[in-house]
């Protein structure tokens, strides 16, 4: 597993450390959790515009076919 240094200002690590702890969870994974979220998100933003243009531009396709 790699291992990255992340400096953050006071206010933020605080906020993630009380998450983290009504969580019940290590600040460390409530940070994983959060990059994971992020990821997905813009994978699936991707897939969805990605369909969008394909359907859009189905019958060009077919012509170009």
């Amino acid at each position: 597993m790699e291992s990255v240094t992340v400096n953050l200002p006071d206010r933020l690590a605080s906020q993630i450390e009380e998450a983290a702890k009504k969580m019940g969870i290590s600040p460390e994974d409530f940070i994983k959790a959060g990059i994971e979220e992020k990821l997905s998100l813009l994978d699936r933003t991707f897939h969805e515009a990605a369909d969008l243009v394909l359907r859009k531009n189905a019958e060009l396709y077919k012509r170009l076919a």
